[in-house]
């Protein structure tokens, strides 16, 4: 189990080792990844930005050229539901002192966690050379970048609601069946995507694109604060 590696690893991420420098995509990596000119089709449908985008965008046209997107996008969904699961998994990606043997196994596991469904060995590979550049930490991001792709390669929106508490299941259905009646869904089909943080005390906000709505308790009291400190 990857908890059980995870708590072995953390124990051993305290003791002195080598640290190891993080650096950008080695040549492997762009020759396997990133050709993707040759090859329209393979263009990711939108800009990423940050590591974890780049290397989301680099897995998606290796995934296209090798018309193994379908079965990436499994593999990586499946991948996320394991950060979900495994809280400390996170951490422990992240920690510098992951000797090449740990990164080994952490890869390994990894790999019997994507539901055998890995086309051509295009998630396996992927996990390799995360963990050659020293990368293992981003992974968590990649599978939502990834995600971000698919969804706008399926012509999705994304449709993120934000509440202090977790929303049922009828009450994020109605929110999309109103924002997909009203000018911001474009026609589009949207994918819910629901977000909790207990910061904005209450309300919501809702994002689709490029637009937000905020309806948060938060933004609320910060306009009235405005307004008083303006009025006095």
């Amino acid at each position: 189990m990857l908890s059980r590696q995870a708590s072995s690893l953390a124990s051993r991420a305290t003791r002195p080792c080598k640290t190891f420098a993080k650096s950008t995509p080695k040549l492997p990596l762009v020759r396997a990844y990133a050709q993707a000119t040759t090859v329209p089709d393979s263009k990711p449908p939108i800009a990423l930005f940050g590591i974890d985008g780049t290397y989301a965008s680099a897995l998606y046209t290796a995934a296209a050229k090798t018309s193994s997107l379908d079965s990436t996008s499994k593999s990586l969904a499946a991948l996320a539901e394991v950060f979900k699961k495994d809280p400390k998994l996170s951490s422990i990606l992240t920690a510098p002192t992951l000797s090449p043997g740990d990164k080994s196994q952490i890869t390994q596991e990894l790999q019997r966690h994507t539901g055998g469904v890995d086309k051509g060995d295009t998630v396996k590979n992927f996990l390799k050379t995360l963990a050659d550049n020293n990368r293992l930490g981003i992974l968590e991001g990649v599978c939502e970048k990834f995600g971000a792709l698919m969804g706008a390669a399926r012509g999705e929106v994304d449709l993120t609601v934000t509440s202090a508490s977790k929303l049922d299941g009828k009450t994020l259905q109605r929110l999309e069946n109103a924002v997909a009646k009203s000018e911001y869904s474009r026609g589009k089909k949207l994918k819910v995507v629901p977000k909790v943080n207990p910061d904005i005390m209450g309300g919501l906000v809702v994002e689709i694109g490029d637009r937000t709505i905020d309806l948060s308790v938060s933004s609320k009291i910060s306009r009235m604060n405005k307004l008083l400190t303006d009025t006095l």
